[in-house]
């Protein structure tokens, strides 16, 4: 259950008191299946999988939650295939061109027509909570994903202001002095990986894998003026990931020092199993957050 990337959001205080018992709130919001004429839909399932009820799992002040969905599987070129059979139909039969209000009202009888028919696929994504230091972390790097997940976060409690990371300090530019000075903080340090632009319009863009970080020819790009975008980085020898100049985390993975850790648990359920790596994974993000807030200042929203 490692989540694999992490886009965050931040939440105050008094939002943290107000979620102690968001397992009830999501209960409205639980998922159902999509109905015959609806195209997708979407709500609250169990993190514990298909055939759990419970909605949150919790370990400390940390709440796991899953939005799950359904979207029917169907097709622009099926439907424009269909639509342009019927259209030869009419001009064979009946010897006229369709106006645009026909075809929009035609096109909507098909969708009537398939959507019933249409394939549906499952949709699952996983987020936690953490009330101590106020972070919403979704496991993923789309904002638009990230986005839905906060806004069913919203429906369901009423309101949730969180908001997206608002750095004091600019990742890009940070990064970069990184890269150049080859000076980072304590505990993190260059890996293999990293995207370099022009920051003007249409601007060159640089993309570096599997390569030494420290060298001439890196630092020859950024002295032309290009800027760090995405920097591979090690924390503690512990957490690798690529960081963006959005801050979103990609590419998130535990090291070996880590996993032996995982290893050691006695886990002898499923349930015990989620315990053991939750507990893990977010202990460890735990420390990586409160360094990406002493690096950039995150500020977390103040209660009103």
């Amino acid at each position: 259950m490692f989540f694999r990337n992490l886009t965050l959001f931040r939440f105050s205080e008094a939002m943290a008191e107000s979620l102690a018992d968001l397992e009830t709130q999501l209960e409205d919001k639980r998922l159902r299946p999509c109905g015959p004429l609806e195209q997708s839909t979407r709500g609250f399932v169990s993190p514990h999988g298909r055939n759990a009820e419970v909605l949150v799992h919790k370990i400390g002040p940390y709440t796991l939650v899953a939005l799950g969905g359904e979207d029917k599987l169907l097709p622009g070129s099926v439907v424009n295939e269909e639509l342009s059979a019927r259209l030869q139909k009419i001009n064979e039969e009946q010897g006229r061109r369709v106006g645009a209000k026909e075809r929009k009202r035609m096109k909507e009888e098909i969708l009537t027509d398939f959507l019933p028919r249409a394939f549906v696929k499952p949709y699952r994504l996983l987020a936690y909570l953490d009330l101590k230091n106020g972070w919403l972390v979704v496991d993923t790097s789309s904002r638009k994903s990230a986005e839905e997940a906060l806004s069913q976060l919203r429906e369901a409690t009423g309101t949730f202001p969180a908001t997206p990371m608002a750095p004091e300090e600019s990742p890009r530019t940070l990064m970069t002095d990184w890269v150049v000075s080859g000076k980072l903080p304590a505990g993190l340090v260059l890996a293999d990986e990293c995207e370099l632009r022009d920051p003007a319009e249409s601007g060159a863009v640089v993309r570096c894998r599997r390569q030494d970080l420290e060298t001439d020819e890196v630092r020859e790009h950024l002295k032309t003026g290009k800027q760090v975008y995405q920097l591979g980085l090690t924390f503690d020898d512990r957490v690798g990931f690529v960081l963006g100049e959005d801050l979103v985390i990609r590419k998130l993975r535990f090291l070996d020092q880590v996993l032996d850790e995982l290893k050691e648990t006695d886990a002898d359920s499923a349930a015990a199993e989620l315990d053991s790596r939750m507990a893990l994974m977010t202990l460890e993000v735990e420390r990586l957050l409160g360094k990406l807030d002493e690096w950039f200042r995150l500020p977390r929203p103040t209660d009103r």
